[in-house]
Formats: structure tokens, sequence, C-alpha cells
């Protein structure tokens, strides 16, 4: 019986090392990245993107509470408009964004504030291709600790999808 328990108690230890070693093999930045062709030019795009007070029209995330409620502060539009959100479902919380890179057609990226659960930066990259606009949603995050790595390698199946189906609806505006 001794050696039974002895045994369990090595196998455990075993398994937090190669937990806590292997998390440190990991990448310390999770990034998810996905593209679309947008048969609009930039200006179009860039206009109905980079305006945090029409980001329900392409939120992946409205959907899941119709009962979101968004707040804004700061300038219309660039650097250091800040759009804030409530919501009673657990999978949004509370949180904020606000814009830290305003480039008219370029880019435009945020800082994602998700409260006691971390922070990130989205962005939108825009580039021009003939008539067209191709556009690059991204999420950057860091890992700080082994349990953010290790779930860091679900964050492309978590958060890509979401990404395509927003990618999709700015698609569906910029091309009316």
């Amino acid at each position: 019986m001794k050696k039974v328990v002895l045994g369990v108690v090595y196998a455990l230890i075993a398994l937090l090392v190669v937990f806590m070693g292997g998390a440190y093999v990991l990448p310390g930045e999770a990034v998810v990245e996905r593209r679309i062709t947008i048969a609009a030019p930039p200006d179009k795009v860039f206009a109905i993107a980079a305006d945090l007070k029409r980001f329900r029209e392409l939120s992946p995330w409205a959907e899941v509470d119709p009962g979101l409620h968004y707040t804004f502060e700061g300038p219309e539009i660039g650097i250091g408009q800040k759009m804030s959100w409530t919501s009673d479902n657990p999978q949004l919380g509370s949180g904020s964004q606000t814009v830290v890179d305003y480039q008219p057609n370029k880019r435009f990226a945020t800082t994602l504030d998700f409260g006691g659960m971390g922070d990130a930066v989205a962005y939108l990259d825009f580039s021009a291709i003939a008539d067209e606009t191709r556009v690059t949603w991204g999420f950057k995050t860091l890992l700080r600790n082994p349990l953010e790595r290790w779930m860091g390698l679900l964050y492309d199946r978590t958060f890509g999808p979401d990404n395509e189906k927003g990618l999709a609806r700015l698609k569906a505006l910029a091309e009316k």
C-alpha cells in the first residue's frame, strides 16, 4: 500500500515538473490573425472599422448578449477614443478598449482591458490591392504564467473564428 501511495506522489510530482517546465518552452505571447479581401476602397473600410461607436455592427460578441451595454469617452474618433462594455454574461464580462494607434486607411489598434482577466492588443491593418482592401484583424496578448502559456495553445481556435465572423460582417457593410 505504501508503495502505491509513494508511486502516485512521484507521478504527481513528475506531472507538475512537466507542466511547469513545458510551459516555459511554449511561446510567451499569443497571436491570432485572420485576413479578408473586401471589394471597397481602404477609406470606406477604415471609416467603418476604425470607429468604436460602430463596433457593435461588426462585433461577433454582440450577438452573445443582446443586452450588452456600451459607453464611450474621449474623442469622437482617433487615439484616445475609448469604449467600455458591461454584460451580465460571464462569457463577455466587463472591460474596455482604447484606441492607441490610428493611421487613416492603414492601421487601427486598441488596447483591450478585460479587468481581472488580463489585457491584450487588437489591431486592424488595411492595404490597398487594386480596387479592393486587404484587412488583417489581429489579437496579441502576453502569456505571463504557466497556465496562460498552456491556454495560449487554444487561442487561435478560440478567437480565430470570432475574427472571421467580424471580418465577414465588415465585408458585408463595406460592400453595400
